[in-house]
């Protein structure tokens, strides 16, 4: 028979239920859904009445035998604590990310991991966004020559949620919040391709002690500006992936995969009639003709929410690689670090 890998949940919230469907639904020739823990009353009694132990207190549910991997899905500013003590009653753990607060929290919990030899990762699932991954692949691909420029956003308008998100003592904002997840995605794209500089900026336009939204650009070896743009009070959203390379441009306006990819055919036609153009006109943003460029569909892919949880079952009972690596997470929080410090400076910084 399969082998099958006990799992808790610490923090059965929106994230912490969600880890529990999905191992409990979607893999469980995998993995067997224990029970969770969590210090709200009313989670406790949701974790009851799916039918899992709703273990009294967190050294209950950690000292339980059949438990081998834990989910930590509380607030971020607890996260290292958590998963310190896991690793100390080794438990095997994933982590929600942000995994934790600073660079230096991370080593240290990567330092446990490793005297106990256990996993410790971190939950990075929009690595398998369509969206993305449609992106990344016209990348690979080079189907459009050399990319100079890459925006990628998410817009919304109901400024931070009023949880723990909005409190900046628990790690919340947006930077900790969607950017890990657009941030991580840039850094992967990007491979082995050094980041030159940061210039990041901050806002504060619903909530004073958090950011509720940022932009920051990175600048790569090779040549490449890359955009990650977060907004919580943005009433019409700009497109969530914009890309010029030097033979065509991709776009992809929302979550349903609308867009397109346009690519030169020919550049040898450059005659081009003047167009009316507000109180002139302009041959220079004339429209191509048709028979210069051509419209691709998107490269199309299904959503795969399991398979982050298919590489963990494979690291575990194979010995195969995790796809997300601590090398992966050192940079990013290096990243995020400087992100604060290049707004708080309002300066260009490098990343040495």
């Amino acid at each position: 028979m399969q082998q099958q890998f006990g799992v808790g949940v610490i923090g059965f919230g929106g994230m912490g239920s969600w880890h529990a469907r999905t191992v409990a639904l979607h893999l469980p020739e995998c993995y067997n859904l224990i029970g969770s823990f969590d210090i709200c009353p009313d989670r406790q009694e949701a974790a009851d009445d799916t039918g899992i132990i709703a273990f009294e207190s967190r050294e209950a549910l950690l000292s339980c035998a059949d438990i081998d991997l834990v989910v930590v899905a509380t607030p971020n500013d607890v996260h290292k604590e958590i998963c310190i003590d896991a690793l100390n009653h080794g438990k095997h753990v994933i982590c929600e990310k942000p995994v934790t607060l600073s660079l230096a929290d991370y080593v240290d919990i990567q330092a446990v991991a490793e005297a106990n030899g256990l996993l410790f990762t971190v939950h990075q699932n929009r690595r398998w966004d369509p969206d993305y991954l449609a992106i990344k692949e016209l990348l690979d691909c080079n189907k459009m020559g050399p990319c100079y420029n890459i925006e990628s956003r998410v817009h919304g308008s109901r400024g931070i949620p009023g949880d723990w998100r909005n409190m900046k003592q628990h790690g919340g904002g947006m930077v900790y919040d969607w950017g890990i997840h657009l941030l991580d995605q840039m850094l992967v794209m990007m491979g082995d391709r050094r980041c030159l500089s940061v210039y990041a900026q901050l806002y504060y336009v619903t909530n004073e002690e958090c950011d509720d939204g940022f932009r920051v650009i990175c600048k790569f070896e090779g040549g490449t500006d890359f955009l990650v743009e977060i907004a919580t009070n943005n009433f019409v959203c700009l497109p969530m992936w914009y890309v010029n390379s030097e033979n065509g441009t991709a776009v992809i306006h929302d979550w349903q995969m609308n867009g397109e990819v346009v690519i030169v055919q020919d550049w040898e036609k450059h005659d081009a009639q003047p167009i009316q153009a507000g109180m002139g006109i302009t041959k220079t943003m004339a429209p191509r003709t048709p028979e210069t460029i051509k419209s691709h569909p998107l490269p199309e892919y299904t959503q795969d929410w399991e398979a982050y949880y298919a590489n963990i079952y494979d690291v575990l009972a194979n010995g195969a690689q995790p796809i997300v690596t601590h090398a992966q997470q050192r940079r990013l929080l290096r990243l995020v670090e400087l992100i604060f410090e290049s707004a708080e400076k309002n300066a260009l910084l490098t990343w040495e």
